[in-house]
């Protein structure tokens, strides 16, 4: 009976410290997102001072001069191109209100439908669709724009990140060797050790992949639409790119933003941009995104959507931005946990398993 008490003890302790743990980390959801997004950005400049220390002999030195060469970039990119972006959004936002406002009341859709040549029952279907949703319109651009100002007051990490990420380029190495310094047991050391090998290699490719799609969807989406005279095209282009970091959802919603500023700028050739966003969504998920993200996620079309559904109830926006990484660094310890449980019970492995493979193969 006592034996049976000390077990239901442990039981019921291990539970409330797991879920203090969690409301711990539900409450400080906020400035653990900062340091994930300074994780992220050392893991995206570690090659670079990684190089630059085999020049400059010194790793403080290789991040300063690091540092000040991106913060030159920033600079000259603002001052060449911030303005004109800057000038775009603007004037979507003042002509925005008009637009909608011609939307409802069936003015936009008769001057669609006679540049378009469509048929008096397919404008009045359409103005009676938009007529009957016209609230739900509204809605939804309002929820829009209280999702761009959340994403606005978040601005602070545009600034708190980068230098929350120098104490990771400089410290990095030091901080998981202290970590493994204080397991003592040899397989709790090894799988802690294996953990974090893996998570090192996943993040880092993965920063470097999603950062070169966006910039890719960025410089295409802007290029096409400034070829093809659509206005705003610099800002659909930024839109385009910074929403390729949300996985499924984000290009989807950049796809319909795009194609609801050119029907609403009463763009005559809009077919051309619908088949244009079909093909580039197909080079993107079936040759551009295979090439250059490789296989290191592995995760089910089903769980990214459930980690973006979940990562927009904890942190919004941000948490969206976050899902991906946290389901793939999830999938890591659990097969980690498991080869290393299996260890435990039947002996030491013959072989060392890899990660990347769904059953585990030898390598």
């Amino acid at each position: 009976m006592l034996l049976a008490d000390a077990r239901t003890a442990r039981v019921i302790v291990t539970v409330l410290l797991f879920a203090l743990g969690l409301g711990f980390l539900y409450v400080t959801r906020a400035t653990l997102i900062a340091f994930l997004f300074a994780i992220f950005f050392a893991y995206l400049m570690s090659p670079l001072v990684n190089n630059l220390e085999k020049l400059l002999k010194g790793r403080g030195r290789a991040i300063a001069v690091l540092y000040a060469l991106l913060l030159a970039l920033v600079v000259v990119f603002f001052v060449i191109v911030g303005p004109k972006v800057t000038r775009e959004a603007a004037r979507l936002g003042q002509a925005l209100p008009g637009l909608l406002e011609k939307l409802s009341s069936g003015e936009l859709t008769t001057k669609l439908g006679q540049e378009h040549g469509w048929s008096r029952a397919t404008t009045d279907a359409i103005q009676s669709f938009l007529v009957t949703h016209q609230n739900d319109i509204t809605a939804l651009v309002q929820r829009i724009g209280v999702r761009v100002a959340d994403v606005a007051k978040q601005a602070w990490l545009l600034f708190i990140v980068p230098l929350l990420s120098i104490f990771f380029l400089k410290d990095g190495r030091g901080f998981s060797e202290f970590l493994l310094s204080t397991i003592q047991s040899r397989p709790q050391r090894e799988f802690l050790e294996n953990v974090l090998n893996d998570l090192n290699q996943m993040l880092a490719h993965f920063i470097r992949a999603q950062l070169t799609l966006a910039a890719l969807s960025l410089v295409i989406y802007s290029a096409f639409l400034g070829i093809m005279g659509v206005q705003y095209a610099l800002v659909l282009g930024t839109i385009g790119g910074m929403l390729e970091f949300i996985p499924v959802v984000g290009p989807l919603v950049a796809a319909v933003t795009i194609l609801a500023v050119v029907l609403l700028t009463s763009y005559q050739h809009w077919l051309v941009i619908v088949i244009f966003l079909l093909v580039w969504r197909g080079i993107q998920d079936y040759v551009s995104s295979p090439h250059i993200m490789g296989e290191s996620m592995e995760l089910h079309p089903l769980a990214a959507i459930f980690g973006v559904m979940a990562g927009a109830e904890i942190a919004g926006i941000l948490g969206i931005y976050l899902s991906i990484p946290v389901m793939a660094s999830l999938r890591i310890v659990f097969r980690r946990w498991r080869l290393y449980t299996e260890k435990k019970k039947f002996g030491p492995l013959t072989a060392e398993y890899s990660i990347g493979s769904p059953g585990g193969h030898r390598k």
